[in-house]
């Protein structure tokens, strides 16, 4: 009978080791494996192609985003990395103009120069997106929530034109999970996290994954696998599973939080403007709605005094929130974007993105919310 999220997070691809009946799935901390004779082996021959450990999250994540396969990497940007090397030189990709500043670089710096070209544009309008479609498009690329503005991008209307043009289509689910969002079900074809964030929890490994029922992009992913060898180390793979055990629980309570965030930063004389789609104020409330289950454990705000130098007074000034980059873990964050997560975007494309350099970027933990607010709060005062 199919199974609902939390008993998937538990049990999905995972079995009682058979040798002992270790109910967590090992730590194969191996290079390689003992052949009964030359080609005929257990189903593993070598640890850079396969491990029983990462095995077994590819399996358990699948399940969780609905895919028929999922592929592990050592980080997010190695997931992206193998998905546009199954690209070839000259092909077009349309990429949301608000996006997380590691894959702007990799686009930008390290496969426009080996002949992939790019579109930045803001993918809420499906005019400008059907506007910079080409002949040779392969791509789009979503972010959604998007990284930092937690602006909504509809998946399902973006891949039905994606579709019509025999155009796969990418999502960048990290921000949302797959428990609050599952981008194969509203028509993508491929879905990445960096597993670094949300799924890992802990702010304790790196790690990437890319899940898809796509039978093809499954096989250019394996080869990428084998031929590059980007893969996490079975330890990585081993606290990867732990955190999805809990990924539903830990959601719940960071999007719990997030919204008592949201509105006080919301009501808050000294604040600006409140990026945050659970806010029935945003844009994107509605379609978040339809498409999330809940709105996510991320708020970025700026100041009613917008100067940077107010910005960086505050960020340095909370006790709760800690000033550092990455997101998702159990423990709040706070961020510069303009200087740390998304500086490899040079400033200009940055602004006209809508970007400002005063932003500042919460990751909202699962601390007492109440203490949350007042180290906000306290901080705000200093301003």
């Amino acid at each position: 009978m199919p199974y609902r999220f939390g008993t998937l997070a538990i049990h999905a691809g995972q079995q009682p080791d058979p040798s002992t009946g270790a109910i967590m799935t090992p730590i194969y901390q191996t290079s390689t494996y003992v052949q009964e004779a030359p080609g005929r082996h257990k189903g593993h021959e070598y640890a850079r192609v396969t491990n029983p450990t990462r095995s077994a999250l590819e399996g358990n994540l699948a399940a969780l985003e609905r895919a028929e396969h999922a592929v592990c990497f050592s980080s997010g940007v190695a997931g992206i990395d193998a998905i546009l090397k199954g690209l070839r030189p000259g092909d077009h990709v349309i990429a949301t103009n608000d996006l997380y500043g590691g894959t702007y670089r990799l686009f930008r710096q390290v496969f426009e120069p080996f002949g992939l070209r790019f579109s930045f544009v803001d993918m809420r309008d499906l005019a400008a997106v059907e506007a910079a479609l080409t002949p040779s498009t392969r791509l789009l690329w979503i972010e959604t929530p998007t990284n930092p503005l937690l602006r909504l991008l509809d998946i399902r209307a973006l891949a039905d034109l994606a579709r019509s043009r025999g155009i796969d289509v990418a999502v960048d689910n990290t921000f949302a999970t797959p428990y609050l969002q599952q981008p194969l079900t509203l028509g993508a074809d491929l879905v990445l996290h960096s597993a670094t964030k949300y799924i890992g929890g802990h702010s304790d490994l790196i790690g990437g994954v890319v899940c898809t029922s796509n039978e093809a992009w499954h096989e250019k992913l394996r080869f990428q696998v084998k031929s590059t060898g980007a893969v996490p180390g079975p330890m990585d793979c081993f606290l990867m599973l732990r955190g999805t055990k809990t990924l539903h629980l830990r959601m719940e309570r960071h999007c719990a939080n997030a919204r008592r965030v949201a509105d006080f930063l919301a009501q808050h004389p000294k604040v600006g403007r409140v990026h945050y789609p659970g806010l029935p104020s945003d844009p994107g409330h509605e379609l978040a709605r339809r498409q999330m289950r809940d709105f996510g454990g991320m708020v970025s705000f700026t100041l009613a005094d917008d100067r940077i130098e107010k910005a960086v007074a505050v960020m340095t000034s909370t006790r709760v929130f800690a000033l550092a980059e990455s997101l998702g873990g159990v423990e709040s964050l706070i961020e510069h974007p303009a200087s740390m997560t998304h500086g490899s975007i040079p400033a200009e494309a940055r602004r006209a993105a809508g970007l400002d350099d005063s932003l500042i970027r919460l990751s909202v933990g699962v601390e007492d919310v109440e203490d949350l607010l007042e180290d906000l709060d306290q901080a705000l005062e200093r301003v």
